[in-house]
C-alpha cells in the first residue's frame, strides 16, 4: 500500500510547519500509478525464468513458450496425465502488468482455448485475476498462429505469473506460448510486526485485526483506519458538541477478506464533509455526520497502531501486522524518512524494510473438488486440525474410513459437527457440534482429538467452545483422509449427507503430522481433483453489495441473493420500487382518494414515502403534512430577536422537491392572525416577519401575493383594513386582524421556517398557521412525444447503467413494428423494440454475447391503446414485463462480464438503420430519471410534443355511464349525466329524507331543455319520449319504515308507475297503463326490506315484459296482461319519497302509502337516463326558502324538493366484492407502516387529542357510559310515545290524500324522532302533525 496525504493540518513534530486544522485530506495506501506501460516483459527472459507443472518431453520445455518463437517443439505442452497443469514465468522483480497475450504451439493442433491468470510476489500464495466480481477466465486461441491479447481492466503488480489452462483444442492437447506486457515497479516497504508504531506517518496484511492509521485532537476530532474482521473500517469525527445535539461520529466499512496476504490499495479523499473512500477498485462516496467541516488533530499521525495518549479513543485496539509500501505525505516519502531515521521508530524492536512472506499453503475447493491425504494408520488416537473459511452454511470438511467405522467432520447450519459411526457396536453413533455462524468468510480453526472413551472438539482455540463426550468408544485411525469431498460411496458405510465443501483450508494437521502440501503439488503424495493449490480464491460476493436500497445480501460459494423485505423495492437486487411514482399514477390504476406510498424517482436514491392523494373529477392533489399546529401562538419576539418556528414535514426535503418539480402547480396556505403585531412593512423596508423556503432563502411576501412583491393578499386586491398599508396586520390595530392566502410559487415551496418579529410589546400577540403542501398533477407521468415518420427520433446523453439498469415507459401505436430506443457501445448495446403486433423484445450485450428476451401478448399491441413496458438488467438477471401481465426473465451467467459499457447517444425512435417507431411514447424513465420527451421534441423534426387519445386506454375507468373527456395531459370523467360523482363516477349521490320530504322532477319540453343549465340538469326527455313503451329504473335505498312511496311517475292522463313498500316491508310495483280496471301490481318478494339495510332495485320494461332485480338476486321477469296497454302516455312528473300531485292520483296509493312519506335514504336514482335526485341536490339554492316549494319548479330548474333533504350516501348499496386485503395490496398504507407524523395533524407532544383511547381502565369507563346511554335512550323513547299519543292528529295536504289513513303499525321510535315542519302554505294548522 502507499500512503499519500495532502493535508494542511496534522502530524508530528518533524513537520511543525503545518497547522492543526484541516479542511482537505487525501490519504492513499497502495495506490498504483500506471504510466505508459507497454514493454514486452517475458520475451527477453532466459529459459530458466520459465517453469511448469510438467513437460510432455524436452522439446516442449516451458522455456520455448515465448510468443512468435519456434524453438524446440514450438511451445510448451504438459504431460497428458497432469491433473493440474500450469505454466509459470518469473519476471525477476515486481512489475506492473497491464496485458497478456497467448498463442498455440507452432505448427501443431495444440492450443489453449480458455485459461486463468494467477500472480504472486514470492511464487507462493497465488492470487487469481478478478474481474466483474469473479475469478476471470480469459478466452484463448482457436488455432496455432493467431495471437490473442487481453488488456487487463485492473492492472496488477507481481513478480510471478502463472497461466492455468482450463480448456484446450479437441484435436490435440494443451499448447501455449505467452507474452506479458508492462513495465518496472518500485516501492519502499515497511514490515509491521504488531508492536512498532511510526508517528507521522501499501498494505499487505497478515492478520484480520489491526490499526493502520490513527490521529486525534484535543476537541474530540479523530480519524482512524483499521482492519476489523478482515474488513477495512474508517472512523472519522469532525466534531461533536458537549451537549450531544451534534454527533459527528461517522463510520464506514469497505472490503472483505483483506487478511489474504495480498496487496490492497486504499484512497481516502475528504473535502469538508464530503469523503471518497476507495479500496482497490471500489469507491464509496459519503458525507460525514454533524455540522463541522474541519478536522482538528494534534501534531501527530500514527501508522501501524495507536500510541498511548491518555485519551479514551484508543480502546485497546490491536496494532497492525503486515506490510505497507510507497507511503507518501504531501510529497514526502514517509518510508524513505523512516529508513533514514528522520521519524520516530523507537517503538520497533526490529524495523524491517522488506515484506516478510508467510508460510501458509491454502487450498481452494469448489463444488466438485476433493483432496485425499495420507495419515498414520492403525493409531489408537485420531488427532486432526485445520483452518477453513467459507460462505456456505453446509458442507463436508473431512471424511475418513476408520478401522471400525467412519468419521465425518461437517459444517451444518454454520456449526462444525463431528460424527462417528462405529461398526463395533451396532447402531452406535456419536454426534457433537460446536461454534455458530462459522460461514462468515473468516478463518476458523478446528481441533479434534478422539481416543478411547473420549472425544474433544474445539473451535478457534477457544476453551469455551470445547465440546467433550465420554461415551464408551474405541477408535483406530484408517490412515487416509478425504478433505472437501469424497468419491467414496459404499453401501457398507453410512453415506454422509454433505458431499462437498466450497471454500479454503490451510494448516492441515493429520494424526498430529502437518500435511506436506508442497509434496502434494509435485504429485509425490496424495490425490486431488479440481483443487487449486497454494491459493484461496474465495470471493465475497456481497462486497461491494449489489443489493440496493438497503436490501440484505447473503451468499454462498457460487452466488449471492438479496432479501428486500421492508425496503419498498423488489427484484433480484432490490432495484425496482413496488410503489407508483405519484398520486396521478394511482388514479390511472383506478384508485380512489386515500393515503398511499409513492416513489417519485423509482429506482433512484430517494426512498418511498407516504402522502395523501385526493382524486377529484378533473385534478389529482398530493398533500404532504407538517408538524406545526394551527393557530400557533407567538409572543415575545422582536426584530432583534425573532422567534423562529421550524416546520418538519412527513417527507424529506429531497422527496418533497421531487413532488414539486414534477407537479403542474403547488400551493400552501398561510395565515397570520394578529393583535398589535405587524407583519411585513417597516419604516426601513425590512419586514418584521419572513419565511424560509426550499432552498433556505428568505422570502418577504405573504399568501395571496408573489415573489418580489412585499404585500399580502389584501394589498394585491386593495381591500386592506387601512389603505395606507399592504397588509391588515401592518395597521397595528388592537383588534384581531388576519392576513392569509395561498403561496403558489412552487420553486419556493414548502415553507420550512417562519421568523416572527413583532410580538414583544404589551398586548401584542400573533397566531400562525401554515397548512400542508398541496401539489396538483404529475408532468413526468404525462410527458409524451408523438413520432410521425419512420425516420424520426430523439437523442439524449449516453445511458449510464453499468451494473444495474431499468427502463419503463408507455406506448401506443397502430404500426406493427418499430424500435422504441437503442444505445450502443463497442460491442455492448441495449435495445427495446416492437418486433411484431404481439411481441415486445428487450435485447442487450454486456460482453458475453447478445441476449434477447421477448414477451408475447395474447392481444394485438397496435390497437392504439396505451401499453406499459418495463425492462431491467442487473448482475443477477434480466426481466421484461408488459402491461403488468406478461413477464419474461433470464438469469445472468454465473461467470462472465457484468458491466454494460455504452458510448453512443441514446436514441428514442429510429436509429442505426433500424425500423422506426410510429406512435406515442410517454413517461420514459431510465434508472429513475424521466426523460423530457416533450421539450426535446419541440426542436426535432418529425416528432411532436404530447399525445392525444388517452380515453382509448383509460375510458374504461369512467363507470356508470360517465363519459371520458380528453385532456392534453390525461383525461377526466364527466359524471353530469349520471347518478354518480367522483373522479370515476363511482360515488353514489344520495340523500336523507325526513318525514314529509319529497323530490319532484318535471319532464320538460325540448324548447325548455334548450334553456337548461348544462351544469346541473340531467338529460330531459324529448317529445318522442313523452309516451313511453320502455322504462329503465335503478336506485338503492335503506329505511326502517313502511309503508312508503319510493318512486312515482305521473302523467297527464291516469297512467302512472309506482314503486312502493307495503305495510309489511315488501316491495310492490304498480303499473296503470290503461286497458285494465285495476292497476297491474307485482309483489316482488316476500322479504321485509324496511330493515334498515341498503337494498338495490334495477327494473326495466319493454312493452309487456317487466324485469326486476332486487339486490344481487337473479333477475325475475313478469308480463303485463294481454288486454293491458303498453304505453305510458304523456309522462309529467317524477316524485321521490312522497306524492304531491294536483292531477288524478290513485286513491289507494294516497290512502295506504303516502303518509307520512318515505323516511330514510335514497341513492343513485336513475330513470331513463335522468338522475332526478342528483339534479335536485345540485340545483343552486336561491335566496328565499319558499323557492323550494314544489310549485316553484321551472323549466330552467326541473328538479326541486320540499322539506329537509340532506345529501348522504347512506342508502348506497353494499359492496359485492370484498376490498383487497392489506397483505395483497402493495399500494394501500397498512397500520403498521412507519411514518414520522400523523397525516391528520402532527401534534408536538405526540398526543392526538381527537383520538379515542381504548383498553385497560378506559375500556371499563366506556362500558359504564354505554349503560348510562341505554338508560337515557329508553326514557326518551317512552316520552316520545306519550307525547305522540297526546298529539295524535293526522297531517292533511291539499291533495287527494285520504283523511282516514292510519299510521304504520311498524313505525319505530327512531322514525318518529326524525321529522320536519310542514310547509305553512300547504298544511292546515288545525291538522298539523307533530314529530319529536
Amino acid at each position: 500500500f502507499s500512503l499519500e496525504i495532502e493535508q494542511g493540518d496534522v502530524l508530528s513534530p518533524p513537520l511543525p510547519t503545518f497547522p492543526s486544522v484541516s479542511l482537505r485530506t487525501r490519504l492513499a495506501f497502495g495506490l498504483i500509478q500506471f504510466k505508459k506501460c507497454e514493454e514486452a516483459l517475458s520475451s527477453p527472459l532466459p529459459h530458466t525464468a520459465f517453469s511448469a507443472s510438467s513437460v510432455f518431453n524436452s522439446g516442449y520445455a516451458p522455456g520455448y513458450a515465448k510468443i512468435n518463437r519456434r524453438g524446440g517443439a514450438g511451445g510448451w505442452s504438459p504431460q497428458d496425465s497432469d491433473s493440474y497443469p500450469w505454466l509459470q514465468v518469473d519476471l525477476g522483480s515486481r512489475r506492473q502488468v497491464v496485458a497478456v497475450a497467448t498463442q498455440g504451439r507452432y505448427s501443431s493442433s495444440d492450443w489453449t482455448t480458455r485459461y486463468r491468470l494467477l500472480y504472486s510476489d514470492s511464487g507462493r500464495n497465488w492470487k487469481p485475476y478478478h474481474r466483474d466480481g469473479n475469478i476471470w477466465a480469459f478466452s484463448g486461441n482457436s488455432n496455432t498462429e493467431s495471437m490473442v491479447r487481453h488488456d487487463l481492466a485492473q492492472g496488477i503488480v507481481g513478480r510471478f505469473l502463472r497461466f492455468v489452462p482450463l480448456d484446450w483444442s479437441v484435436e490435440g492437447r494443451i499448447g501455449l506460448r505467452i507474452e506479458v506486457y508492462g513495465c518496472s515497479y518500485w516501492a519502499d516497504v515497511i514490515n509491521f510486526d504488531g508492536q512498532g508504531v511510526i508517528s507521522y506517518r501499501d498494505l499487505c496484511n497478515h492478520k484480520s485485526e489491526g490499526v493502520i492509521l490513527h490521529g486525534e485532537g484535543q476537541q474530540g476530532d479523530y480519524i482512524t483506519l483499521e482492519l476489523r474482521h478482515a474488513k477495512l473500517l474508517l472512523q472519522i469525527n469532525l466534531g461533536s458538541n458537549q451537549y450531544g445535539s451534534i454527533l459527528g461520529h461517522t463510520s464506514v466499512t469497505s472490503g472483505s477478506l483483506l487478511d489474504d496476504h495480498h496487496w490492497h490499495s486504499v484512497v481516502i479523499e475528504r473535502y469538508r464533509r464530503n469523503v471518497n473512500f476507495s479500496l482497490d477498485t471500489h469507491t464509496q462516496h459519503f458525507r460525514t455526520n454533524g455540522e463541522f467541516d474541519h478536522l482538528d488533530l494534534d501534531y501527530e499521525l500514527s501508522f501501524g497502531g495507536m500510541p498511548y495518549s491518555g485519551k479514551p479513543v484508543g480502546g485497546g485496539r490491536k496494532n497492525f501486522r503486515g506490510c505497507m509500501e510507497s507511503i507518501n505525505y504531501n510529497g514526502d516519502n514517509i518510508t524513505d524518512l523512516a529508513r533514514r531515521k528522520k521519524l520516530d521508530t523507537s517503538s520497533f524492536r526490529n524495523l524491517s524494510f522488506s515484506c516478510i512472506e508467510t508460510h501458509s499453503f491454502p487450498v481452494f475447493f469448489n463444488a466438485t473438488s476433493f483432496l485425499q491425504l495420507p495419515g498414520r494408520a492403525n493409531q489408537d488416537t485420531v488427532s486432526l486440525g485445520f483452518q477453513f473459511r467459507t460462505w456456505n452454511a453446509n458442507g463436508l470438511l473431512l471424511f475418513s474410513i476408520l478401522d471400525d467405522g467412519t468419521l465425518e467432520i461437517t459444517i451444518e447450519d454454520g456449526k462444525v459437527g463431528v460424527h462417528f459411526n462405529m461398526t463395533q457396536m451396532k447402531g452406535s453413533r456419536i454426534d457433537i457440534s460446536s461454534g455458530s455462524a462459522l460461514n462468515d468468510g473468516q478463518w476458523h480453526a478446528v481441533r479434534l482429538v478422539a481416543k478411547e472413551n473420549s472425544v474433544t472438539l474445539m473451535i478457534d482455540g477457544d476453551e469455551a467452545s470445547a465440546v467433550r463426550t465420554t461415551t464408551p468408544i474405541t477408535v483406530r485411525s484408517g490412515g487416509t483422509y478425504h478433505l472437501g469431498g469424497s468419491t467414496l460411496v459404499s453401501s457398507d458405510h453410512n453415506t454422509f449427507s454433505h458431499m462437498s465443501f466450497q471454500g479454503c483450508m490451510q494448516a492441515i494437521l493429520l494424526d498430529d503430522q502437518p500435511a506436506d502440501m508442497h509434496a502434494v503439488e509435485k504429485g509425490i503424495v496424495g490425490v486431488f481433483e479440481n483443487v487449486s493449490l497454494d491459493m484461496c480464491a474465495i470471493i465475497d460476493r456481497c462486497m461491494p453489495n449489489h443489493c440496493e436500497h438497503g436490501g440484505r445480501c447473503t451468499q454462498t460459494g457460487e452466488s449471492f441473493s438479496c432479501t428486500c423485505d421492508g425496503t419498498g423495492y423488489t427484484g433480484a437486487t432490490c432495484h425496482t420500487s413496488v410503489f407508483e411514482q405519484s398520486c396521478e399514477a394511482y388514479k390511472h390504476l383506478g384508485r380512489s382518494s386515500d393515503t398511499y406510498w409513492i416513489d417519485p424517482d423509482g429506482s433512484g436514491p430517494l426512498g418511498p414515502f407516504k402522502v395523501n392523494c385526493n382524486m377529484t373529477e378533473d385534478m389529482v392533489w398530493t398533500t404532504v403534512v407538517n408538524n406545526l399546529p394551527a393557530q400557533t401562538s407567538v409572543t415575545g419576539s422582536s426584530r432583534e430577536r425573532r422567534t423562529v418556528l421550524q416546520l418538519n414535514y412527513s417527507a424529506s426535503m429531497e422527496q418533497i422537491t421531487a413532488i414539486t418539480t414534477s407537479a403542474e402547480d403547488c400551493q400552501q396556505h398561510v395565515s397570520y392572525a394578529c393583535r398589535m403585531s405587524r407583519l411585513l412593512n417597516t419604516p426601513d423596508g425590512t419586514p418584521y416577519t419572513w419565511w424560509v423556503g426550499r432552498n433556505s432563502e428568505k422570502h418577504f411576501y405573504w399568501g395571496g401575493s408573489g415573489p418580489g412583491i412585499q404585500k399580502c393578499s389584501c394589498g394585491i386586491d386593495r381591500n386592506c383594513t387601512d389603505p395606507k398599508y399592504h397588509c391588515n396586520c401592518d395597521a397595528d390595530h388592537k383588534q384581531w386582524r388576519e392576513d392569509s392566502g395561498l403561496l403558489v410559487y412552487k420553486d419556493h415551496l414548502p415553507v420550512n421556517q417562519v421568523a416572527v418579529g413583532d410580538t414583544n410589546r404589551p398586548g401584542s400577540e400573533a397566531k400562525l398557521t401554515v397548512g400542508p403542501l398541496r401539489c396538483q398533477g404529475d408532468r413526468n407521468y404525462w410527458n409524451a412525444a408523438s413520432f410521425t415518420t419512420p425516420s424520426s427520433y430523439l437523442h439524449f446523453p449516453t445511458f449510464q447503467g453499468e451494473t444495474s439498469a431499468d427502463i419503463s415507459f408507455y406506448f401506443k401505436t397502430s404500426a406493427s413494428y418499430g424500435v422504441f430506443l437503442e444505445n450502443l457501445g463497442n460491442t455492448d448495446f441495449i435495445r427495446l423494440e416492437l418486433k411484431s403486433p404481439t411481441v415486445v423484445s428487450f435485447s442487450f450485450d454486456v460482453g458475453n454475447g447478445p441476449v434477447e428476451l421477448a414477451v408475447h401478448s395474447a392481444m394485438p399491441l397496435n390497437d392504439d391503446q396505451w401499453h406499459r413496458v418495463t425492462a431491467e438488467r442487473n448482475v443477477k438477471e434480466a426481466v421484461l414485463q408488459l402491461d403488468l401481465t406478461y413477464r419474461e426473465a433470464r438469469p445472468a451467467p454465473p461467470q462472465g462480464h457484468t458491466r454494460l459499457e455504452l458510448f453512443s447517444q441514446l436514441y428514442v425512435g429510429a436509429a442505426g438503420g433500424q425500423r422506426g417507431f410510429l406512435g406515442c411514447i410517454r413517461s420514459l424513465r431510465m434508472n429513475g430519471v424521466t426523460l423530457d420527451l416533450e421539450e426535446r421534441s419541440k426542436v426535432t423534426p418529425g416528432v411532436k410534443p404530447g399525445c392525444q387519445g388517452h380515453c382509448t386506454s383509460y375510458g374504461m375507468y369512467c363507470r356508470n355511464g360517465g363519459k371520458c373527456v380528453e385532456k392534453y395531459n390525461g383525461y377526466s370523467c364527466d359524471c353530469r349525466t349520471t347518478a354518480y360523482d367522483g373522479p370515476f363516477c363511482t360515488k353514489d349521490v344520495g340523500g336523507f329524507f325526513e318525514a314529509g320530504t319529497l323530490v319532484r322532477y318535471n319532464f320538460l319540453s325540448e324548447a325548455a331543455a334548450a334553456n337548461q343549465d348544462s351544469r346541473f340538469l340531467a338529460r330531459p326527455l324529448t317529445p318522442r319520449e313523452v309516451n313511453l313503451t320502455r322504462e329503465e329504473v335503478a336506485f338503492s335505498f335503506s329505511t326502517s319504515n313502511a309503508p312508503a312511496v319510493l318512486l312515482y311517475v305521473s302523467s297527464q292522463t291516469q297512467d302512472y308507475l309506482a314503486l312502493v313498500l307495503r305495510q309489511n316491508g315488501t316491495l310492490q310495483v304498480r303499473y296503470n297503463l290503461g286497458g285494465l280496471k285495476e292497476p297491474f301490481t307485482i309483489d316482488v318478494d316476500q322479504r321485509n326490506l324496511a330493515n334498515g339495510q341498503p337494498h338495490s332495485i334495477n327494473m326495466s320494461r319493454s312493452n309487456r315484459t317487466v324485469t326486476i332485480q332486487l339486490d344481487h338476486y337473479p333477475p325475475v321477469s313478469y308480463s303485463l296482461p294481454e288486454i293491458s296497454d303498453t304505453q305510458l302516455n304523456l309522462v309529467k312528473t317524477l316524485f321521490l319519497g312522497k306524492v304531491f300531485e294536483t292531477g288524478v292520483v290513485d286513491p289507494v296509493l294516497i290512502e295506504h302509502y303516502n303518509t307520512p312519506g318515505f323516511i330514510g335514504c335514497l341513492s343513485r336514482v336513475e330513470f331513463n337516463g335522468i338522475a332526478p335526485l342528483k339534479t335536485a341536490l345540485r340545483t343552486p339554492v336561491t335566496d328565499t326558502p319558499t323557492d323550494r316549494v314544489l310549485d316553484r319548479a321551472t323549466d330552467s330548474q326541473p328538479a326541486s324538493y320540499q322539506g329537509k333533504l340532506v345529501e348522504s350516501n347512506c342508502g348506497a348499496s353494499p359492496l359485492t366484492i370484498p376490498p383487497m386485503s392489506a397483505a395483497t395490496d402493495p399500494w394501500r398504507v397498512d397500520s403498521g407502516a412507519e411514518f414520522p407524523f400523523n397525516e391528520e395533524r402532527v401534534i408536538p407532544d405526540g398526543v392526538n387529542r381527537n383520538s379515542a383511547i381504548i383498553g385497560g381502565e378506559d375500556r371499563s369507563r366506556s362500558t359504564y357510559w354505554r349503560i348510562i346511554a341505554v338508560v337515557i335512550f329508553t326514557i326518551l323513547c317512552t316520552l316520545v310515545f306519550l307525547i305522540r299519543y297526546m298529539f295524535r292528529h293526522k297531517g292533511s295536504y291539499h291533495t287527494n290524500e285520504s283523511k282516514a289513513a292510519e299510521p304504520a303499525s311498524s313505525e319505530s321510535a327512531d322514525t318518529t324522532i326524525i321529522g320536519t315542519d310542514p310547509n305553512p302554505e300547504t298544511i292546515d294548522e288545525s291538522k298539523k302533525e307533530w314529530f319529536i
